[in-house]
């Protein structure tokens, strides 16, 4: 009997503009179950960059841990990367806040090292490599000559492609597979999506790591 595909899913907090996006997140983990994978959620024991109130968009007064908040994801079953078969980061803020820079330094950024050490782990090992959103910027800053979209904002494109990365257009639900480098990326909220258009993108990345 065939061992199920292993996914280590890294996440950010919770709430797409100081956090992991939730629907990505979430339609992230129910594509691998649906699809006949196995996952474990993991998150860096930081604090938050900020915490913003998602109701008005304002910055509280306050501090947050990315691993405690990523918890309300997770329902208390987060906790540090070992050995799987692909790893996965849906989107938000917080990727680009907490994981690493980007939403602040562009190109210039500064990545959590953690993350870094088990991104790179993976690409050495010549594992599959999944990214939502804006994670895909992430995946840029850490292996530079990669093939990757954010679908379509074009300061963001080119802020991936002064990391050393090729961006590629794309619309709803749509990949870009970079077969060299076993990286499948999707553009989600980077566009104006629904949530059916969040998991059409998310299962499409998971089927097809799950078929490498």
């Amino acid at each position: 009997m065939e061992s199920k595909k292993r996914f280590a899913v890294i996440l950010a907090g919770s709430g797409v503009y100081d956090g992991s996006e939730i629907h990505e997140a979430t339609l992230s983990m129910y594509a691998i179950a649906k699809n006949g994978g196995e996952y474990q959620l993991f998150a860096p024991n930081i604090d938050q960059h900020h915490v913003i109130n998602h109701l008005t968009g304002e910055e509280m007064p306050e501090k947050r841990n990315v691993l405690i908040e990523s918890a309300r994801i997770a329902r208390g079953n987060v906790t540090d990367l070992n050995e799987f078969d692909a790893i996965l980061f849906p989107g938000g803020f917080g990727v680009a806040k907490n994981l690493c820079s980007f939403a602040f330094n562009g190109p210039d950024c500064q990545v959590n090292p953690d993350v870094e050490n088990a991104l790179k782990e993976m690409h050495s090992a010549k594992k599959p490599i999944g990214a939502l959103c804006i994670a895909p910027a992430l995946i840029a800053k850490i292996l530079g000559s990669v093939e990757v979209t954010i679908g379509q904002d074009a300061d963001t494109a080119e802020a991936i492609t002064q990391m050393g990365a090729i961006h590629v257009n794309t619309n709803h639900g749509e990949i870009i597979f970079d077969k060299e480098n076993k990286l499948v990326t999707t553009p989600c909220y980077m566009l104006d999506a629904t949530i059916a258009q969040i998991g059409e993108g998310a299962e499409n990345v998971v089927k097809t790591i799950m078929a490498l």
